[in-house]
């Protein structure tokens, strides 16, 4: 067995190099692929070529006989198969990355403060696990989060008033490193008495012309949207522009209206029972979301250990003096 690069390759008895489908570089490949939905881009993550990143999902495939994406389809998805073995992906990279940190926790506890500035909802149905596990492994960290707007955010971080910031659409802008780190499905919402209602899935063109609470149209996530509905000639009748999920949710409710907004963040409403939700059968469905930092990343190390536990693929971004 050789390690060349950051891949192991298993020399066959023709001597010619084959990858082996189980280790952690794979993970991270596999991982990254989920995240951006595209080959190149993951390769280019990974640091490696767009074939290599196929011939590890294909062996992966092959060593457990199941299709791990869905082919049938002209966009990225998944198949049931390959929504298991994500999940195992992440959590075995979530376990591995944290071995830093309890290394240094053997050493000496983390202290001092820790600036996020975040936007509502990601602060508020995305963050909290993740800041009670940091919380929880360095009690000696003073974590204070500011809610912000995406722009208040690039400018605080910018400014040297936040160390981090969390936005959806992350951008890298003159100066700040932009880290994808997760993304979430859109999906429709609506009151359990809606029309929308009792239907299984949503076509985008069922939407036109229905009363539609939106966010404010300098938030990145209206502007995703409000492309995707232009490109499929879908108008929808705006009711009400509001600037953030929180107050969306209230007002459909309110208006007996629909909207569009991330999963995570109705499921206690879902519960309730005072909305309801449905897929949307369309192409970039989804709200990527993840970490704005000043470039070069500041030598801070609880900022670096919460973006190891923010995403594993964080600390492969990071400058290799910082990463190593």
């Amino acid at each position: 067995m050789l390690r060349t690069g950051s891949f192991l390759l298993g020399l066959s008895e023709k001597n010619s190099y084959t990858f082996w489908p189980m280790n952690i570089e794979s993970f991270k490949v596999f991982c990254d692929l989920c995240d951006t939905g595209n080959f190149s881009r993951a390769a280019e993550a990974s640091g490696i070529s767009q074939s290599a990143v196929s011939q590890q999902i294909r062996a992966v495939e092959k060593k457990f006989d199941i299709p791990l994406i869905d082919r049938s389809k002209n966009y990225f998805s998944l198949t049931p198969e390959g929504v298991v073995y994500l999940e195992v992906c992440r959590d075995i990279l979530k376990r591995f990355d944290s071995l830093g940190s309890r290394f240094r926790l053997a050493r000496g506890k983390l202290g001092g403060e820790l600036r996020m500035a975040s936007v509502i909802s990601i602060a508020l149905h995305n963050l909290p696990p993740v800041l009670k596990e940091f919380r929880k492994t360095h009690p000696g960290v003073e974590v204070m989060v500011n809610y912000c707007k995406a722009d208040e955010i690039y400018t605080a971080v910018a400014e040297g008033r936040a160390d981090i910031g969390l936005v959806a659409y992350p951008k890298a802008r003159p100066g700040l490193r932009a880290i994808t780190c997760w993304q979430e499905r859109l999906v429709m919402v609506c009151p359990p008495g809606h029309p929308l209602a009792g239907k299984r899935s949503i076509n985008l063109s069922q939407l036109h012309g229905e009363r539609f609470v939106g966010l404010a149209a300098e938030i990145p996530t209206r502007q995703h949207l409000d492309k995707i509905l232009r490109k499929q000639g879908v108008r929808v009748s705006y009711i009400a522009e509001l600037e953030n999920i929180e107050t969306v949710k209230a007002a459909v409710e309110a208006e007996q209206a629909i909207s569009i907004i991330p999963e995570g963040s109705v499921r206690l409403e879902i519960k309730r029972g005072i909305l309801t939700s449905r897929q949307i059968t369309a192409e970039r469905m989804w709200r990527p979301m993840g970490a704005v930092t000043l470039r070069p990343l500041p030598a801070k190390a609880s900022l670096i250990e919460f973006l190891s536990l923010l995403t594993p693929r964080a600390k492969a971004l990071l400058p290799k003096e910082m990463a190593g």
